[in-house]
């Protein structure tokens, strides 16, 4: 069987960087692929690791996703994971919000994540059917769950993550592909600590606190997705999996 392949979107920081590590401890070969080119070399050489492979890419851009499958084709026949990570937050009112915003919400979160998917499943089926592992795994948000005022773009473009996890899974499953989707809530990334400043924010807010007392970390959804990778997820398939704490569980009235 080999060395487990793993693709990772969004992989220059935040949940798909800290997946990137864990995966790499593991001793699998990752192919790391985000439109952050600065932020992709930094992380390259940070860790330092001859099974870590960095690829810049757009994946709003059929062509440029069409550009690095074929790339890893030259040396790789399979993928044994796709984690799709990368994702964009817009706020604003949909009254307001821009047209160039809105598209932008859908073509990454939805577009972006759907080609990564097609271009992937020719690699994921062929490790299914050597008996290897395969798996996709989705980044919904809690915002799919329980949307939040200027929000209204984003929470559209996860609920969209949600249900195409759903028709996914029941289209691969003759495979032997899992398909699931991670509902986080708020987590300590540089997307949305960018946006938690009073100037950015507008009438939205992070969630703050979680009922747990405290807001997720990147290592906190990074476990979830290596439960989806191991063979006791091997029967879950088709879910949408909230990681928030209890933070869409029931409403806490402000005090």
């Amino acid at each position: 069987m080999g060395r487990n392949i793993g693709l990772i979107t969004g992989a220059a920081s935040g949940i798909g960087l800290k997946t990137v590590k864990r995966l790499l401890k593991k001793d699998w070969e990752i192919y790391g692929l985000d439109n952050d080119k600065n932020g992709l070399e930094q992380s390259s050489e940070e860790l330092d690791n001859s099974n870590y492979i960095a690829k810049p890419c757009d994946l709003r851009s059929e062509e440029a996703l069409k550009k690095i499958f074929t790339e890893i084709q030259k040396n790789q026949q399979k993928i044994n994971a796709l984690i799709a990570c990368a994702g964009v937050l817009k706020l604003g009112t949909l009254e307001d919000m821009s047209t160039e915003d809105f598209d932008a919400v859908f073509d990454i979160n939805v577009r972006g994540l759907w080609l990564s998917a097609r271009e992937a499943l020719p690699f994921l089926k062929n490790a299914a059917s050597h008996g290897e592992l395969s798996r996709i795994i989705l980044l919904s948000s809690v915002s799919a769950l329980r949307p939040k005022i200027d929000s209204g773009a984003y929470s559209a473009s996860k609920a969209a993550v949600s249900q195409l996890t759903r028709v996914l899974s029941v289209e691969c499953a003759k495979y032997g592909i899992t398909v699931n989707a991670i509902a986080p809530g708020t987590v300590n990334t540089p997307m949305v600590n960018k946006k938690s400043t009073p100037q950015s924010q507008g009438n939205w807010r992070p969630s703050g606190p979680s009922p747990l007392g405290r807001i997720a970390e990147p290592s906190d959804i990074a476990n979830v997705i290596e439960f989806l990778l191991s063979k006791e997820a091997s029967y879950v398939t088709g879910t949408t999996i909230p990681v928030d704490g209890g933070t869409q569980a029931a409403f806490i009235p402000p005090t």
